[in-house]
């Protein structure tokens, strides 16, 4: 396999051991099986991140904290709806290729590579590191002489290097670089086509910080990624790298934010000037929305803003846009509430359409749905009805006691007041006056065809009014 954006990096032999097993020998037992990967965390990155493994042949250990998910994996079945994961799953278990535990420490003792697929929260807008801490501990009380940790998860930068690394080592007694390897590769991972983005949507980034760990990372995660490798020497640029994909979406979201709201005081349609706009090679603009959602954008510019507040730099674009998308869902309430003017009021009856924080998948961390709800919470009206095709889970909402999650589509809008699209689902494009009758629609992802309803009836952000 060929690899991307190699670089040239010192070799430190005072740093690494002489006496260390060759790469290609190792690679060699990984798929002979003698070496086994174990993924610590089997949510919507590491149950990819195992199929795939368990695609390239090498023998994969699953374990996680949650012991329905033990439970479901045991039985090839995911919590995580990405295709071909429960395929790779059952076909895992049946041909003794994929082993389940519930025991972190002996999943680290019985594996050589033991990869980190947990999540950083945010609390309070600041990184909560407690999950991934605690996976190192375990990984540290079972880690042997030579092993390798690889770690997934989008973090602030010098978390691998400050805080991570220092836990291992206390853990384990032993010493990174000298005794063990540690290797940083973020996940590139968009919801729904996680194990194609791996294997062929884009270049794997790998980084370390010793050249034996690099060269290590490289021809293991070649047996992953068909596109190609980037290799980076320093972590920490590695972990900026990640947060700047994130940030960079962001603020380019916010920016079309800002623009749709310009348009919608100047009566402009935003998206007939954003297509001719972006018909200039240099011109990207993004699509604006009721908000950002996910457990990637909204997180990773306030872990650059968290680090730039400790060391003195003000990230102002950063936190600007991150403000903008914080306001959206009140400011598309507030017009969406325009189209029953006289007769909105506390008994008014609104349904949203969306639990999810976009289109295709069934997450719903972050979404501006919850917001929405909040909003309404605020202005107290109870008669809120919430629909999703995708998404069940009453427990989702259940702080909001008036409110019903439902999938009949057919129920959801009948009788109704006003609609809120807040998530743009396959299902709700054919929505039209036909079915809504004089129910009017606000369509907070600029969705829906305009030209299908009745004038009056349809708002939309950066839409220009019917009247």
């Amino acid at each position: 396999m060929q690899s991307g954006g190699t670089q040239s990096v010192p070799h430190n032999s005072n740093q690494i051991s002489t006496n260390r097993e060759t790469v290609e020998s190792i690679v060699d037992k990984f798929r002979s099986g003698e070496y086994l990967v174990s993924v610590y965390g089997l949510g919507h990155v590491g149950a990819p991140i195992a199929s795939v493994w368990l695609r390239a042949g090498v023998k994969v250990i699953g374990i996680d904290k949650s012991q329905q998910v033990i439970e479901n994996t045991r039985k090839g079945v995911t919590h995580i709806p990405e295709p071909n994961v429960n395929e790779s799953f059952t076909k895992g278990l049946i041909e003794g290729q994929f082993l389940v535990y519930d025991d972190p420490i002996k999943a680290s003792v019985d594996s050589k590579l033991k990869m980190i697929c947990v999540p950083v929260l945010i609390r309070k807008n600041k990184p909560d590191l407690s999950i991934i801490k605690e996976v190192i501990i375990s990984i540290g009380k079972g880690l042997k002489k030579d092993d390798i940790i690889s770690i997934h998860p989008s973090l602030p930068p010098l978390t691998t290097e400050k805080v991570l690394v220092p836990l291992l080592e206390k853990s384990s007694g032993l010493k990174s670089k000298i005794d063990f390897s540690v290797i940083y590769n973020p996940e590139r991972i968009y919801e729904g086509r996680a194990i194609f983005d791996i294997e062929e949507g884009h270049p794997g980034i790998v980084s370390a910080d010793d050249t034996y760990s690099l060269d290590l990372a490289l021809a293991l995660f070649s047996l992953m990624y068909k596109k190609g490798i980037i290799k980076i020497f320093g972590i920490k640029i590695a972990e900026a790298e990640k947060l700047f994909e994130g940030v960079y979406r962001d603020v380019n979201i916010s920016l079309a934010n800002e623009l749709a709201k310009l348009c919608d005081r100047l009566d402009i349609d935003f998206w007939e000037a954003k297509k001719a706009a972006n018909s200039q090679s240099f011109c990207h603009i993004h699509d604006p929305g009721i908000g950002v959602g996910g457990a990637c954008i909204p997180i990773y510019p306030q872990f650059i803003i968290d680090v730039a507040l400790k060391n003195k730099v003000n990230c102002k674009i950063t936190k600007t846009g991150r403000a903008i998308n914080n306001e959206m869902p009140s400011y598309s309430l507030s017009k969406a509430l325009r189209l029953i003017r006289g007769k909105y009021s506390r008994k008014s009856k609104i349904t949203i359409l969306g639990l999810a924080f976009r289109g295709g998948v069934s997450d719903t961390r972050l979404s501006p749905t919850f917001d929405l709800l909040k909003e309404l919470a605020r202005l107290r009206i109870k008669d809120v009805i919430v629909h999703d095709p995708l998404v069940n889970n009453t427990e989702l909402i259940k702080k909001f006691k008036d409110v019903k999650l439902v999938s009949d589509l057919n129920y959801a809008v009948s009788g109704r007041d006003l609609i809120i699209l807040a998530t743009n689902h396959k299902e709700y494009a054919n929505i039209d006056s036909s079915m809504l009758g004089h129910t009017p629609i606000y369509d907070g992802r600029g969705f829906l065809n305009p030209a299908k309803f009745e004038k009056g009836l349809y708002g939309g952000i950066g839409r220009p009014s019917l009247r």
